[in-house]
């Protein structure tokens, strides 16, 4: 049973960061790519970014790159999302999901996504 466990969610002024951690079991973390997914008040499913299993590859969307940087220790089957420079756009529950996604993926919740950690950014 695949288990993803976020934490790291908070209020932050405008400017600021944080750092999301997204705890995986019941699969080999190694082998399987991950992403981040976000959902603003009121608003649809959004991607963010993908890393491949290695974390050599990583994909952002346009409105996070430069901003968030995706990672991974295999070691402690950790997923990571270090944001700075948040903005108010950027408030939105975030969740870790299991696999490679695109902003092309039609993007479901399913058994492969964690919980989710709600993000503030308000001044």
């Amino acid at each position: 049973e695949v288990q993803l466990v976020e934490s790291g969610g908070g209020s932050v002024q405008p400017g600021g960061s944080l750092r999301f951690s997204c705890a995986a079991s019941g699969f080999t973390f190694s082998r399987s790519a991950m992403s981040w997914v976000r959902q603003a008040p009121g608003k649809g499913l959004e991607w963010v970014s993908a890393i491949g299993s290695g974390g050599g590859i990583t994909d952002y969307a346009h409105f996070v790159k430069g901003r968030f940087t995706n990672s991974r220790d295999n070691a402690k089957n950790t997923l990571y999302l270090q944001m700075n420079s948040l903005k108010p756009g950027d408030t939105a529950v975030y969740y870790c999901v299991k696999g490679w996604l695109s902003s092309w993926t039609v993007l479901k919740k399913n058994d492969d996504w964690g919980q989710g950690t709600q993000v503030t950014v308000s001044s």
